[in-house]
């Protein structure tokens, strides 16, 4: 077997989430317990930090990897879905999983693999396991795929427990009201574990509250420990200055990772880093050097991420009401001409909430990811003009993409967003070859109060 051969198996034989939705879902964690056991149980030879969340996970999960390797601890992330590389999701200090490493667990695990039938998602976080337990990692960030409760991640005991935030998405398996995912996401605090929440509701804060009365753990607020002071942003960075509630402190903080959204997964992270001192050594000057630099020392992609400045185009994974909300805020802040939106969403998510939400003065660029649950474009198109959302639509992304810069000038902004598998298919090489060639000529640049009249 080869790396090709062994792709083709995961891609292929085991129920995939990203092609077949919630077909793909197992809701228990049998399969996951059954290889961990078959594999002498590497769940429980590594210390681990769990995090769940509707928006944010990823950015906070990378985030803490970030910290915690550059106070030099031997550091694991797990996280899903990737964007270009099957290995994005399985890394070590930043370096993705040996190709070779993949080949050996696939033949490994093929026995039980073809007696239980795991789905993608459960042999792929085992892997995970299996391989920060061979390199003896010092800790590990494990970002949950779906959920928490029952999500296939739930088999560790982590050192601290990390929900971000809740909101409406996938609520065909989670439930249709913020309580019910609140329950659900609550699921991975464990008995006497610590958790911090990331943002709360009067709703969710009571489901949380419950949650650690029966489980006798620990839990910390992150609104109730930092707030924001100020920000300041550009293309490339925030500057951000919070205040410590108990002593009025300020810290400026310097981070590469340049969406507004960033702000909400700083406190939580901040909260984190507080509750973890007790036992782990995370100095202050390489906590900072670290949130200058995550991009780098983790490859973490498609958040508010800026691959050309003029015109500004801008790659972003949002793809929930949530997420989009966020997206049209940093908009919102952001000075230009003319706003071009490529945009694509698969099947299941709330296509509704998601385009009210949307600005209406701009050229939108319909489009669909090359997988099954991709919303065909023309359908996309066809509601999207229900919400007064008006554009053409492309049966591949890069067409899309191309269709854009080449309507745009030099003072627009172009933005890719809507799903995850949207960005991942962007050639980036593809853009940063047109501009190099493309003769753009300024326009008046009108400020985006006037650029965006309605909403």
């Amino acid at each position: 077997m080869n790396y090709e051969q062994a792709l083709n198996y995961l891609y292929t034989k085991l129920p995939l989430f990203s092609l077949l939705g919630a077909k793909a879902y197992k809701a228990d964690l049998k399969n996951t317990l059954a290889l961990c056991e078959y594999l002498n149980n590497p769940q429980n030879k590594i210390k681990t930090i769990h995090v769940a969340g509707t928006n944010g996970k990823g950015s906070t999960s990378h985030i803490l990897a970030a910290i915690f390797q550059q106070n030099d601890y031997k550091t694991g992330l797990y996280t899903s879905p990737h964007l270009k590389d099957f290995r994005e999701r399985i890394k070590i200090n930043g370096s993705m999983i040996p190709e070779s490493f993949v080949i050996d667990f696939i033949k490994k695990t093929k026995g039980i693999s073809e007696k239980i039938k795991p789905s993608f998602f459960e042999l792929t976080f085992v892997m995970a396991l299996d391989y920060f337990a061979v390199q003896k990692v010092d800790i590990a960030i494990i970002e949950t795929g779906l959920g928490g409760r029952l999500d296939s991640t739930n088999v560790i005991t982590p050192i601290l427990s990390v929900i971000t935030n809740i909101g409406y998405d996938h609520m065909d398996i989670l439930g249709d009201s913020l309580e019910k995912i609140a329950y659900e996401k609550a699921g991975i605090i464990k008995p006497g574990i610590p958790v911090v929440i990331g943002e709360v509701t009067p709703e969710t804060k009571t489901i949380f509250i419950n949650k650690v009365i029966e489980t006798h753990s620990p839990i910390f607020f992150a609104e109730d420990r930092n707030k924001i002071r100020s920000t300041k942003y550009d293309n490339k960075h925030l500057e951000i200055a919070t205040i410590y509630y108990r002593d009025g402190k300020i810290n400026h903080y310097h981070l590469d990772l340049n969406g507004f959204y960033q702000q909400k997964n700083l406190l939580t992270v901040l909260c984190a880093i507080e509750v973890l001192q007790n036992d782990l050594i995370l100095k202050e000057k390489n906590i900072k050097i670290a949130l200058a630099n995550v991009t780098k020392l983790t490859g973490l992609r498609g958040r508010w991420e800026v691959i050309n400045n003029a015109p500004l185009v801008v790659l972003d994974v949002a793809h929930n009401e949530g997420g989009i909300k966020e997206l049209v805020q940093q908009i919102l802040k952001i000075s230009f001409n003319k706003l071009h939106i490529v945009f694509g969403m698969v099947k299941d998510k709330d296509l509704e909430k998601a385009l009210e939400n949307l600005p209406k003065n701009a050229t939108y660029y319909f489009t669909k990811a090359q997988i099954p649950r991709a919303l065909p474009e023309n359908e996309l198109q066809e509601k999207a003009g229900q919400h007064h959302l008006t554009g053409n639509a492309y049966p591949f992304v890069n067409n899309a993409v191309k269709a854009a810069i080449e309507a745009a000038t030099k003072e627009d902004m172009v933005i890719v967003c809507g799903s995850v598998f949207v960005v991942g298919e962007v050639d980036e090489s593809m853009v940063s070859i047109y501009f190099s060639k493309k003769e753009i000529q300024p326009t008046q640049l009108t400020n985006i109060s006037n650029a965006f009249k309605t909403l």
